[in-house]
């Protein structure tokens, strides 16, 4: 007979606990009133009990303490009748048993003191939100239990019933709480003295994961990018190359009459903000070399904030916020840190430890107030304006991607092309490699034919001073016709193209020639 595994000292000191607390009356109490209208299911040390299941008396609980339940577990969402719930069931059906539902916002943290500065912030925001009756909890471990009843939020929004926008608008809304809260709560994990080293051991996190480069415009976490410098060996042409892959493989001079070959003379590392373009590279600056990022003028800045990158650190966490996920009930008990998940007020967080959820002097209060109905309507409103947004820049994008996908342009004529095409087409002094691939590129996608584009640029060839030779050319052109996928032209902010050769003088609207062809050509259909 397998002898059974010998209990932890976790295990032993809660279940030495269990009975004695679930007795009380006050406990009972505390989490019956939290069970109505929930899924509740018991916890048994390493693993859940049966689904769904709900409490509805004193004996209940009791009855489950005895066959060994450890914890109580209860969900976000209220049903009309929780044991018709299937595990199996279409989300329609579960819609229809869905009444309403809670905001319930997570804050976890390795560290109880980064979760008081997440929670103090999303009170903040809450309350400049106008929302005034949340609750708040410890989690029993290290971390917070936010929770914000259903009623605070209007019953109708733009034309969606509330309880059937689960879990729709609680992910919109955590997800704009977390950005607006992130800037500050980055400065004030770092205005805490972090040990790097410590925090890299107790995360098995890396620095570069822990500590981020904030923009000094706008807050928001610049991304790191490598200069390279080169010089030809032969003519000592200069030529720089951002986030270009060093390797053995040297690069050819860019000037066609030289036989020289590129050095690596430097290679410098700069940050630009992905939000709003402010960026410490200064040679992007000038006036002769305006670069336009996110379809914003790239600025100048000296220097960038270092901060912890405080959402490695705490988070509000979006698992909680998905059909049919239990949390934690309040008065339940922790099983690794056999501490009870007690209600808190406000201002008890900033002074709270966890000897205060020591479950012999608990003390059961409300935890989900009772909201003034609707309170919550404008904290909602901004949160899907964010959301609807950002779905409109995602939509713009596959709009963007689509505008120049290869397969779709038929019926291109040389009227349509764009400033840059034309000009190329007169044929080039300098860059006349890069233009060869732009022009290449640029015609196989705009669906002209191999034989078309073999001809087109032969023909431009000819108008170069001094013509690439033939071989070349050709091999360019083989390569090209090899691949199965179309390769797009580079996009007008590549300023290694277009812009170094004197395609342009400054970035156009569109972000790629082929999306001015695609205009044109719709503008064209329209009107014939």
């Amino acid at each position: 007979m397998e002898e059974k595994e010998e209990a932890s000292p976790a295990e032993l000191r809660i279940r030495a606990l269990t009975r004695m607390y679930y007795s009380k009356p006050a406990i009972q109490q505390a989490l019956l009133s939290f069970a109505q209208g929930r899924e509740v299911v018991p916890r048994y040390y390493e693993g859940f009990g049966k689904r769904p299941d709900t409490l509805q008396y004193p004996a209940d609980i009791m009855a489950l303490v005895s066959r060994g339940a450890t914890s109580f577990h209860g969900s976000e969402e209220l049903w009309s009748d929780p044991l018709q719930i299937q595990s199996d069931m279409h989300p329609s059906k579960l819609a229809e048993l869905r009444i309403s539902w809670d905001l319930l916002i997570d804050i976890d943290s390795p560290y109880l003191d980064y979760a008081k500065i997440a929670a103090r912030l999303v009170f903040d925001i809450l309350e400049h939100h106008g929302v005034k009756h949340y609750g708040v909890k410890f989690s029993g471990s290290k971390g917070f239990h936010i929770i914000v009843p259903g009623d605070a939020f209007p019953e109708e929004f733009e034309g969606t019933l509330r309880k059937d926008a689960f879990p729709e608008w609680p992910r919109a809304i955590v997800e704009y709480i977390l950005e607006a809260i992130k800037p500050a709560y980055n400065r004030a994990v770092t205005a805490l003295g972090i040990n790097i080293e410590a925090l890299q051991r107790k995360t098995k996190l890396s620095k570069e994961e822990l500590v981020q480069t904030t923009c000094p415009n706008c807050n928001h976490a610049v991304e790191m990018h490598t200069l390279v410098k080169m010089c030809c060996d032969r003519c000592k042409t200069l030529y720089e190359r951002p986030d270009f892959k060093v390797t053995k493989k040297r690069i050819k001079c860019t000037n066609e009459t030289c036989p020289g070959f590129f050095d690596i003379l430097e290679e410098k590392e700069f940050w630009k903000c992905p939000h709003c373009g402010v960026s410490n590279r200064k040679d992007e600056h000038s006036s002769s070399n305006k670069t336009i990022y996110a379809n914003k003028p790239v600025t100048y800045a000296e220097k960038a904030d270092q901060e912890i990158a405080g959402d490695k650190l705490g988070s509000l966490d979006l698992v909680l916020v998905s059909p049919r996920h239990l949390f934690r009930m309040p008065y339940s008990l922790h099983e690794k840190t056999s501490l009870a998940s007690v209600v808190l007020t406000k201002s008890q967080v900033a002074t709270f430890t966890p000897r205060d959820a020591d479950p012999l002097r608990a003390a059961p209060q409300l935890y989900a107030p009772i909201p003034v109905p609707g309170e919550a309507a404008d904290l909602l409103r901004i949160a899907l304006q964010r959301k609807s947004a950002q779905k409109s820049a995602t939509e713009r994008a596959r709009t963007y991607a689509r505008e120049f996908e290869p397969t779709a342009l038929t019926g291109v004529t040389d009227d349509l092309f764009p400033s840059s095409i034309k000009k190329l087409l007169n044929g080039l002094v300098d860059g006349k490699k890069r233009g060869l691939f732009i022009l290449i590129t640029f015609l196989r996608c705009a669906g002209f034919s191999d034989e078309s584009t073999t001809a087109r640029v032969f023909e431009w060839n000819e108008k170069n001073q001094p013509p690439l030779k033939e071989g070349y050319v050709r091999s360019q052109l083989n390569w090209h016709f090899k691949q199965k996928k179309k390769i797009l032209p580079p996009n007008y902010e590549n300023q290694s193209f277009y812009k170094d050769i004197g395609l342009i003088e400054k970035n156009p609207d569109a972000k790629n020639p082929l999306v001015e062809v695609s205009r044109a050509l719709k503008k064209k259909n329209a009107s014939s």
